[in-house]
């Protein structure tokens, strides 16, 4: 019996430990492309949408949310895991308040990227115009906590920002437009630059705690191995896009060094997803998958957006089976795999 509570007493000061280092997090505010966007693009005028079935099927309620998954994504996982709410809602949700946001908010913007042009493709918000909402926020926020409250939201807050894909996939490698400016490496350097200032005016309006996200393994996405099928190469992963995606994460986690070193007062880190990712893709039933090759929605080889739709009769009926769920976003089961490592492995060092 003793033994028991002695038990029980550990358990408890355990919990207590998370609880109150969980509160060195108020919020989680988030900053990127498809990866991490809650629903802006619902607000918007453009083809890239996922506010309809069967997206969100398995989101809380069931209900689509402009998630593109068939339930969370990695910034509802990592914001329940600082003990904050288990969904950070879209800034441009007529649904949602600054009381809702002043725990958690997102500004990212499915199909967008760090380049300008990358936004322009299909008409989605930009990478700046993320900032410019952030500050607008900022604004809401003091009026609604009060000066002294809402700067320390704002300066404990951990700053989520995950995109880069689409200005390699939807931009550099569809377009000629930069490949006639920048062979690939000077694209690399053009994007690292543009991530450094926009890290940089994030700290001069008061972010201290901020997470730089890598790329995924980009040749892996099923859309890109059914590209390389078609090209008579089989269904394998295009190495040479793995490779963009892994120099591209050098120059990433080179500029977090150099940023620590310059900005007083910061901490950045690197949550690098490629190496998880990679061994989900390649060993998929280690981690409980049947197939990672091909999406659960569709036929799984190229759908996403509107071509992934409720109608379709080929979407998969469990899809904690596939890796991916549309052809270029994981499901929710890899969003928290992807997630809890990010966590126990980089965001621990805020707890």
């Amino acid at each position: 019996m003793a033994r028991a509570h002695v038990s029980w007493l550990l358990l408890a000061h355990f919990l207590a430990l998370i609880t109150a280092g969980g509160a060195k997090v108020p919020a989680v505010i988030v900053f990127g492309d498809s990866s991490v966007d809650a629903g802006n693009n619902n607000q918007i005028s453009t083809v890239l949408k996922s506010n309809f079935e069967p997206y969100g099927r398995d989101f809380p309620g069931g209900r689509p949310t402009g998630r593109f998954s068939n339930g969370r994504i990695p910034p509802d996982f990592i914001s329940e895991a600082f003990g904050l709410k288990s969904a950070v809602p879209a800034y441009l949700d007529p649904m949602y308040s600054i009381k809702d946001f002043a725990e958690g908010v997102c500004f990212a913007s499915a199909g967008t990227g760090y380049d300008n042009a990358t936004s322009d493709v299909l008409s989605v918000i930009p990478f700046w115009k993320e900032l410019e909402y952030y500050k607008d926020y900022q604004r809401k926020l003091k009026a609604y906590a009060g000066e002294e409250k809402a700067n320390y939201i704002l300066s404990e807050a951990l700053y989520l920002l995950s995109l880069g894909t689409n200005d390699f996939l939807e931009n550099y490698y569809t377009l000629p437009n930069r490949q006639s400016q920048y062979n690939i490496d000077q694209y690399q350097t053009f994007l690292t630059g543009i991530a450094e200032s926009f890290v940089k005016e994030l700290y001069g309006l008061g972010a201290r705690k901020v997470s730089l996200g890598g790329l995924p393994p980009m040749g892996c996405l099923p859309l890109e191995r059914t590209t390389s099928l078609l090209g008579g190469n089989g269904d394998r992963c295009v190495e040479s896009y793995n490779t963009v995606s892994l120099n591209f994460n050098g120059k990433l986690s080179g500029l977090v060094t150099k940023l620590n070193k310059e900005l007083p007062g910061i901490k950045v880190v690197f949550s690098n997803p490629y190496f998880i990712l990679r061994q989900i893709v390649q060993k998929p039933s280690l981690f409980g998958f049947e197939q990672s090759a091909v999406a659960c929605c569709a036929t799984g080889m190229f759908e996403m957006g509107y071509m992934c739709d409720r109608f379709n009769p080929f979407t998969c009926t469990d899809a904690n089976k596939y890796v991916f769920w549309d052809s270029f976003h994981p499901t929710d089961k890899t969003n928290r795999i992807v997630s809890d490592y990010v966590v126990k492995h980089v965001l621990r060092e805020f707890f």
